[in-house]
């Protein structure tokens, strides 16, 4: 699987990074450049939005910037000058004839401080040190500088180096190029062990109630429900007797599914579209037949739970649950199906509740076409799944072709498509209500709720 890593640097520091790069194989790069920091964030979002990255390597400064846009999933190098740096620094200063103390250093720790002026024989005494606080601004770090009134300046900050300070020598401590170097490898293995564990072959065992009225029927009906939800369009579903229903996919579609293994949205929509329990167990092993067995396994300990709720058994010993039908904080789209959404989804062959999913992100475009890939993204499936999808909904005339647009500079453009979901249904229009922190199943006038999308 082809890996992308995005790096995140300020524009001074391109040719330092293009040499540590070299020695990668096997990855593409993403540069993001700043000059300033307030374009940090808005520039890493847009990369995240627009790119599939696998990993992120920035600053300490550009992660704290940008940590609330990034997923806590995505593998994350933050390049901290070391101590070999900051002796290295230290080392130009006195082979250059600049006496070592007085001193003041900006962004290392102080043990760090304290370790390398032990090392290098210097009078701890003298050493002034401001460590690494993201709330610091290069006036605050400069100002700490000129209070110091030190000869010498030692800083990691770019803005810092670049301003100088009156009547001082400042030497950079910036990651030097054996210390990018193994941040960005040590990110590299990071990335290709999760995708190894991602790809990992994985089941799920669905199962009704024991005490259902029909449980043959609602078997059946549960395979269609799976069958029709987005997330699953990329699993092998299986019908099996005694109440269950395999799945077979990639850990990565289940740990997308349920959320990193928090709650499965599909148990409480089956329990209210199909009027029965439904519990799940997943597994994860080295064989299908291992896989199968563990999610049985599992299947059989969430039918001890009081609640409907889903398992998860590897081979390893790991044990997670009970995963909740919906529990975590959501923002619920509650919409009364009219009889000309059912049936329309019927003819599209689709469930209502996404045929309503989708019509809830048709009135939060707009009117905006939208790229398959961001359909997928906003559903929560994967890009072939989105494109399928689209497929499926242009056949029945759900999606208009509005032409292609070039995203990025580089690959070829991208369909546009403006979704036509709320003109074709007809029949009186539909009483729409938003709300968060719902917990466990919703419910809502007509005939329930079409769906939640998660914010």
């Amino acid at each position: 699987m082809a890996m992308v890593i995005g790096l995140v640097i300020h524009a001074s520091h391109r040719a330092r990074f293009d040499a540590a790069v070299r020695t990668l194989t096997g990855a593409t790069l993403e540069w993001i450049t700043y000059e300033n920091e307030p374009e940090i964030r808005p520039r890493v979002g847009e990369l995240l939005r627009r790119k599939r990255v696998d990993g992120l390597l920035l600053g300490p400064m550009p992660y704290a910037r940008a940590r609330e846009v990034i997923p806590s999933s995505l593998p994350v190098a933050v390049t901290r000058s070391a101590a070999l740096d900051l002796a290295l620094a230290w080392g130009r200063a006195l082979a250059a004839g600049i006496p070592g103390t007085p001193v003041s250093i900006d962004t290392f720790a102080q043990d760090t401080i304290d370790e390398v002026a032990d090392a290098l024989g210097l009078d701890r005494t003298a050493v002034a040190g401001l460590p690494f606080d993201e709330s610091q601004t290069v006036p605050d770090i400069i100002d700490f500088h000129r209070r110091a009134a030190a000869p010498l300046v030692i800083s990691v900050r770019t803005g810092v180096i670049a301003a100088g300070i009156e009547g001082a020598t400042v030497v950079t401590a910036q990651p030097e190029i054996a210390t990018i170097r193994a941040e960005l490898h040590q990110l590299a293995l990071r990335v290709k062990s999760k995708q190894a564990d991602e790809l990992r072959f994985a089941a799920g065992v669905f199962l009704v109630a024991p005490n259902s009225p029909d449980p043959d029927r609602a078997r059946i009906g549960l395979m269609n429900l799976l069958l029709n939800t987005p997330e699953f369009a990329d699993c092998w579903i299986e019908n099996r007797d005694r109440r269950g229903v395999v799945v077979f996919a990639h850990r990565a579609l289940f740990e997308a599914v349920t959320h990193r293994w928090v709650d499965l949205d599909v148990l409480s929509r089956a329990q209210e579209t199909l009027g029965v329990r439904v519990v799940a167990g997943f597994g994860i092993g080295a064989s299908a037949r291992t896989c199968v067995a563990l999610a049985e396994r599992a299947a059989a300990r969430a039918e001890q739970e009081p609640a409907p709720g889903a398992y998860l058994i590897e081979d390893s010993g790991l044990v997670i649950g009970p995963m909740g039908a919906g529990s975590t904080a959501l923002t619920f789209t509650y919409r009364a199906h009219d009889a000309g959404l059912e049936d329309l989804a019927a003819e599209v062959g689709l469930s209502a509740g996404t045929l309503s999913r989708l019509a809830a992100i048709e009135r939060g475009l707009a009117g905006r076409p939208v790229s398959p890939g961001e359909l997928a993204t906003s559903l929560g499936i994967t890009d072939p799944s989105g494109r399928r999808l689209i497929r499926k909904l242009s056949e029945r005339g759900l999606v208009i072709d509005e032409g292609s647009a070039q995203v990025s500079r580089k690959g070829r453009p991208t369909r546009l498509y403006r979704l036509a979901i709320t003109a074709a249904a007809t029949g009186p229009a539909a009483t729409v209500v938003t709300g968060t922190g719902a917990t466990g199943p919703a419910t809502g006038a007509g005939t329930g709720v079409a769906g939640a999308v998660r914010s």
